[in-house]
C-alpha cells in the first residue's frame, strides 16, 4: 500500500500563499467590544482555515460609522484611557467621552490594538485596519465585502 505523503501534512501559510480580502464593517449602534473583537478576528485571520500564528494571513478591514459606536452604562464618563509621556509625573488620562471628542476613530483603534499581539506582527496587522467617521470611505476601488456584525452577536 502506498500512502500519499502530502495528504496528511499540515499546510502553513506564508506571504505568497495568503489570500487577503477587503471587508467592510458598519459600527453603527453596536457595542465597542463587539466591533473590536470581530475586527481583530478578521485582521488576525483566525476565521480562515489556513490560519498561521506567525504570518499576516488576515484581511484588510474598513470600519465605518466609528462615531456611532455604543458604550453601555456610564462608560462614556468612567472608562479611562491612560498614557504616559515618558517623563516623571507624565501620566495622562482621558475618559471615553473626551477621547471621542478628539477623534471618534480612536476608540475603535485602541480597542482593536489591545486585542492584537504586542510585537512586530501586531504592528503590521494594525496597519490593515482603516477606521472612518461617517458612512463614506476612500476604499471603494477594493470592492470590500460587507460583514453583518449583528449575525455574529
Amino acid at each position: 500500500m502506498i500512502v500519499d505523503t502530502l495528504s496528511y501534512k499540515t499546510i502553513s501559510a506564508n506571504a505568497k500563499t495568503v489570500d487577503k480580502q477587503w471587508v467592510l464593517v458598519d459600527a453603527d449602534s453596536i457595542p465597542l467590544g463587539r466591533v473590536a473583537s470581530i475586527v481583530a478576528l478578521h485582521i488576525r485571520g483566525k476565521h480562515k482555515t489556513n490560519y498561521t500564528p506567525h504570518v499576516d494571513c488576515g484581511d484588510n478591514v474598513i470600519v465605518i460609522n466609528a462615531d456611532k459606536v455604543s458604550l453601555s452604562g456610564n462608560k462614556w464618563k468612567q472608562k479611562q484611557y491612560i498614557r504616559h509621556t515618558g517623563y516623571p509625573g507624565g501620566q495622562r488620562s482621558l475618559n471615553a467621552e473626551q477621547l471621542s471628542a478628539k477623534g471618534p476613530e480612536r476608540l475603535i483603534e485602541n480597542a482593536v490594538r489591545g486585542m492584537l499581539p504586542k510585537n512586530k506582527l501586531g504592528a503590521a496587522l494594525f496597519r490593515n485596519l482603516k477606521v472612518f467617521v461617517g458612512s463614506e470611505h476612500s476604499h471603494e476601488a477594493q470592492k470590500p465585502k460587507t460583514i453583518n456584525i449583528k449575525e455574529h452577536i
